[in-house]
């Protein structure tokens, strides 16, 4: 039996409604010199763990919205294998539409702890009124009752996320980029150590995502 998948109407509302409320949560540490802002909220009803946001702004010697969107709204899962290094292999299980697919993740982190598989339902949405804004939003899905889907999972500890990004195109010319996003690791790894770690993991994100990107700025350019 295919897994239960929500409209994506739906899905993108939810996330918006979330990432509106991300400015009223708890402030966190900076990093990055300052340029990657954190925020946290503990759990709410119905929610696994506590959530996390970061915050950055970006001019266009980091990357344009398009230049953002072409890498982040498109095979988001396959660029961030190449910059997120516990990540080991990706694939894509089903694509349900141009803005919709499953995809499973595997990675692997130092020893004792053993691999995670995190797989989840990708959703994006681009709004191209201005002022321009794009929406990329990743929830779990179980696959346990399709066999067939089921089996292009990597064997490994499964580990359940949510997250949602935007990219806003800002007045200046600038681009916003939030990401709030709530994870639970699953096996063996203590609440707390997940929990302390967090800000920094999702703020060394966009560090490796721009160090990553220049390397390949000028081999694909983006055509407007």
């Amino acid at each position: 039996r295919e897994p239960d998948i929500p409209p994506e109407s739906t899905i993108i509302s939810l996330g918006n409604e979330l990432l509106a409320t991300t400015d009223s949560w708890r402030k966190g540490k900076t990093f990055a010199k300052g340029k990657v802002l954190t925020l946290h909220r503990p759990p709410g009803y119905g929610d696994e763990s506590s959530w996390y946001c970061r915050v950055s702004r970006h001019d266009k010697e980091d990357a344009t919205f398009d230049e953002f969107w072409s890498k982040l709204g498109v095979n988001k899962a396959e660029n961030e294998k190449q910059f997120v290094s516990a990540i080991k292999q990706v694939a894509e299980v089903k694509r349900i539409s141009a803005t919709q697919s499953i995809w499973t993740l595997y990675y692997t982190y130092p020893p004792p702890v053993s691999p995670r598989v995190f797989t989840v339902l990708q959703t994006t949405y681009l709004n191209s009124a201005a002022p321009r804004s794009g929406l990329i939003i990743s929830i779990p899905i179980d696959l346990s009752e399709d066999e067939e889907l089921a089996k292009i999972e990597r064997k490994g500890v499964r580990g359940r996320y949510v997250a949602v990004e935007r990219l806003l195109e800002l007045d200046d010319g600038k681009v916003e980029w939030r990401m709030a996003t709530s994870a639970s690791p699953g096996g063996m790894i203590p609440s707390f150590i997940a929990k302390s770690s967090m800000p920094g993991q999702i703020a060394a994100d966009v560090t490796h995502f721009l160090k990553w990107f220049h390397t390949i700025r000028n081999s694909t350019a983006v055509e407007v």
